[in-house]
C-alpha cells in the first residue's frame, strides 16, 4: 500500500514547479488558477524568485501547496492512487485536496489566509524556533515545562526520533537551546523562520482562521487522512475543521504519523511536492515506509512506477 506525504514550509526553492508548468497542461492550469486566486504573480515568484520574497510565509505556504497539488494531480494521471494521505503542517491542506475533501481553489484561499495571518502573528509578537537534535521527545517536553511552565516555549514539531523543534518566545527558545546540550542533546540549532509556529504565539492566526475554516466546503475524505493533531485518520468533517484550526498552535506529530502508516501496512510512500525533507525524516524513523520524492518532471514517472510496483 502507498501513501502520499505532503511537505510543509521550508521545502521551497527558487525554480520550484517550473518544469511541471513547462511540460504538463494540468500543472499549468493549477499554477495559473493560483495566480488568479492569489491576485499576485505567485508563479513568477516560484519560478524566478527572489528567494527573499519566496521565503515570506504569506508566499511560501501557497507556493508549496500549489506545487504539491500539481505533482499529486500528475501522479494521479499516471495511474497512482494512494491508500493514505498525510501532510506536515501546511501539507495537511494538500493532503485534503488529494483525498477529495476540499476543492483546490477553496483550499488555496484558506492557505493564502493562513500564510498571511501566521506571518502577521509573527510580526505582532516575534518569536523563534530551534531544532533540538539527539534528545528524546519526552525529555524535550520535560525541559520546556521545567524551564518555562508558563508555556513560553513548547515542542512544535516531532519530526523524527531525536529531532524535535521547539517554538515560542525568543528568550525562552534561546534558553532551552542553550540548556539542551547540557541535558543530553547532541546540539541545538536556531532556525531561520518568520514566527514561532505551532506555539501560543500563533493564537491570533488560529482565532481568525476559525470562521474561514468553518465556512469552507469540506466533505468526508475519499481516503484516510492522518491529521497533525491526532496522528490518526480523521473522517468526520467537524473534527477535520477543529484539527485544521488547532494545528496552527499545536505540535506536528509527524513521528507518530509515520509510525501509524507503517503499522497500517504502508510500505512505500511518495513525498509529493518540492524537496526531500520528509524522505529524510522517514529515514530516521523506525518502522517507516520507504519514501521516494515526486516533485519534478524527472521524479514523477519513476516514483509512480516504483509505487505501483509495490502495490501490485
Amino acid at each position: 500500500m502507498t501513501a502520499f506525504l505532503f511537505p510543509g514550509q521550508a521545502s521551497q526553492f527558487v525554480g520550484m514547479g517550473a518544469d511541471l508548468y513547462a511540460e504538463h497542461e494540468s500543472a499549468r492550469r493549477l499554477f495559473d488558477e493560483a495566480d488568479d486566486v492569489m491576485g499576485t504573480a505567485l508563479t513568477k515568484i516560484c519560478f524566478e524568485g527572489p528567494l527573499e520574497e519566496l521565503t515570506q510565509t504569506a508566499i511560501t505556504q501557497p507556493a508549496v501547496f500549489v506545487h504539491s497539488c500539481a505533482a499529486a494531480q500528475l501522479l494521479r494521471e499516471k495511474g497512482l492512487t494512494p491508500g493514505f494521505a498525510a501532510g506536515h503542517s501546511l501539507g495537511e491542506y494538500s493532503a485534503l485536496v488529494a483525498a477529495g475533501a476540499i476543492e483546490f481553489s477553496q483550499a488555496l484561499e484558506l492557505v493564502r489566509e493562513r500564510g498571511r495571518l501566521m506571518q502577521h502573528a509573527g510580526e505582532l509578537e516575534p518569536g523563534k524556533m530551534a531544532a533540538i537534535i539527539g534528545m528524546d521527545d519526552d525529555d524535550v517536553r520535560a525541559l520546556c515545562a521545567e524551564l518555562f511552565p508558563s508555556g513560553d516555549v513548547v515542542p512544535a514539531n516531532f519530526n523524527a526520533p531525536g529531532q524535535v523543534v521547539v517554538s515560542g518566545k525568543a528568550a525562552a527558545v534561546e534558553e532551552v537551546a542553550s540548556v539542551a546540550p547540557e541535558r543530553g542533546a547532541k546540539r541545538a540549532i536556531e532556525l531561520t523562520v518568520s514566527g514561532a509556529f505551532h506555539s501560543k504565539l500563533m493564537a491570533p492566526a488560529a482565532e481568525q482562521m476559525q470562521s474561514l475554516i468553518g465556512g469552507a466546503a469540506l466533505k468526508e475524505p475519499e481516503l484516510p487522512v492522518i491529521t497533525n493533531v491526532s496522528a490518526e485518520p480523521v473522517e468526520d468533517v467537524g473534527q477535520l475543521r477543529e484539527h485544521l484550526i488547532a494545528q496552527i498552535t499545536s505540535p506536528v506529530r509527524w513521528t507518530e504519523t509515520i509510525g501509524y502508516l507503517a503499522g497500517a501496512g504502508v510500505e512505500r510512500a511518495v513525498e509529493v511536492g518540492p524537496g526531500a525533507v520528509l524522505k529524510g525524516m522517514a529515514r530516521r524513523t523506525k518502522p517507516a515506509p520507504e519514501v521516494q520524492t515526486a516533485g519534478t518532471v524527472e521524479d514523477l514517472p519513476a516514483a509512480a512506477a516504483w509505487a505501483q510496483t509495490g502495490d501490485s
